[in-house]
C-alpha cells in the first residue's frame, strides 16, 4: 500500500481533526460551547454580532495603599 492510499483512507468523525471553525475553517482554538464552534478569532471579531456582551473587563477597582 502507498502512501496517498493510506493517508487519509477512514473519514475523521471524532477528535480535532473533524472539528473546524464554522466561519474560517480554522481547526486550532475552537469554543465548541453553547455549539458556537468558532475558533477563538472569529469569535472576537462576531461576539457583539452574535449577542455576548463583556461584563467584567478584569479591573476590579483602584488598589490603595
Amino acid at each position: 500500500m502507498s502512501h496517498e492510499s493510506v493517508w487519509n483512507s477512514r473519514p475523521r468523525t471524532y477528535g480535532k481533526g473533524a472539528r473546524a471553525c464554522r466561519v474560517c475553517t480554522h481547526k486550532a482554538g475552537l469554543i465548541r460551547k453553547y455549539g458556537l464552534n468558532i475558533c477563538r478569532q472569529c469569535f472576537r471579531e462576531k461576539a457583539s454580532d452574535i449577542g455576548f456582551v463583556k461584563v467584567c473587563d478584569g479591573w476590579i477597582g483602584t488598589l490603595e495603599l
